[in-house]
């Protein structure tokens, strides 16, 4: 039976006052569990702050919305705290604490992308608060918290107890929280929406592509990731991703319709995507997406951190590459109908602007 590769939306798993915790289940979206890729999303209303947590997924976070401050602690290393806005992506490789703070009237906004290979659960992401009502603390007895951190047993059942919240809550805005270090964005934030574009075609779309270079902690998370602005009625050329990765996308704006092409050539995908919609792209099939008049948006991991494609049409695709008369023998036509296929799309590469 092929494997359902619909669209879908989160689900919000826990939220509160201070915001909500959502995800996208593999029971819906089998390509989850199937890839081991997990998906989740944070919204955090203002005041709202997540109770420090480790996950059991290496990430990357990508800030949809709004501005705020993350707190990241990497093994054996300090706090990192840095001020983080639309357009930011955060590598968060295994082991790191972090906690997520909005001091804003706009609701901030994060997306979770992430490799469940070494999860407890494939598909799904286990995040283990260090405090609050479910927090790892409360599940140890007051002699071990007591002989841990050498408090007497009234000081334990305080500090364990009096956090009653779970894993979000709203902060009265009078709490002292550390200020934001420019200097730690270095290395671990970039913002896609400023940085140098890797791909910019006129009419067509314009691509950044997170890898080791520009955000050298991805390296240790193992994953790539890019972020796609499609113009208007403009299409992103038909490829695949040649290193067997896996391509999980989130629309971030606008709409489209979405082709997806497996083996045999049998189409298993044909769908109108729109913001909030997360796919899968199995290894080695071929996608093609085309934006609605408003144009498109999306935010991709992809699971090698310097990711290769293969494109099937525009002026770096492969048919370029092949000589005239192994074209004419695979396509089984005359030189005069290879020469015309030849000619076209040698201006344009990966986008193509609409016909005009």
């Amino acid at each position: 039976m092929a494997m359902d590769l619909n669209p879908q939306s989160a689900k919000q798993v826990y939220g509160g006052d201070g915001g909500s915790y959502y995800e996208w289940s593999p029971s819906e979206l089998p390509m989850l569990s199937h890839g081991n890729i997990g998906a989740a999303k944070l919204a955090l209303d203002k005041y709202g702050f997540t109770l420090p947590s480790y996950s059991d997924s290496s990430k990357v976070a990508y800030v949809l919305q709004g501005n705020g401050v993350a707190g990241i602690v990497l093994p054996e290393s300090e706090e990192q705290v840095v001020a983080i806005k639309k357009g930011d992506a955060i590598a968060l490789p295994f082991g790191v604490v972090t906690w997520w703070y909005n001091k804003d009237d706009t609701e901030l906004v994060i997306l979770f992308l992430g490799d469940t290979s070494k999860a407890h659960r494939p598909g799904q992401f286990t995040n283990f608060f260090l405090t609050g009502s479910n927090g790892i603390f409360t599940g140890f007895s007051t002699e071990f918290v007591g002989r841990a951190w050498d408090l007497n047993e009234k000081d334990v059942k305080a500090i364990v107890g009096n956090q009653s919240g779970e894993g979000i809550v709203k902060l009265d805005g009078n709490n002292d929280l550390p200020e934001p270090n420019q200097d730690h964005r270095n290395g671990m934030v970039l913002n896609c929406l400023e940085a140098p574009l890797d791909v910019d075609i006129k009419g067509g779309g314009r691509v950044v592509v997170l890898n080791t270079q520009n955000l050298p902690l991805v390296g240790e998370v193992g994953l790539g990731a890019d972020l796609v602005r499609l113009d208007g009625s403009a299409m992103c050329s038909p490829g695949f991703s040649c290193d067997s990765a896996l391509q999980v996308t989130y629309i971030v704006r606008g709409s489209g319709q979405v082709q997806v092409v497996g083996p045999n050539g049998k189409r298993v995908l044909e769908t109108t995507i729109k913001a909030g919609y997360l796919f899968i792209v199995p290894r080695f099939y071929v996608v093609s997406k085309i934006a609605d008049h408003d144009g498109m948006e999306w935010f991709s991991i992809i699971t090698t951190p310097n990711p290769i494609f293969t494109h099937l049409a525009g002026s770096s695709s492969v048919w370029k590459a092949l000589s005239p008369a192994i074209l004419r023998a695979a396509f089984n036509v005359d030189s005069g109908l290879e020469q015309l296929f030849r000619t076209k799309r040698t201006n344009d590469a990966i986008f193509f602007p609409p016909p005009k």
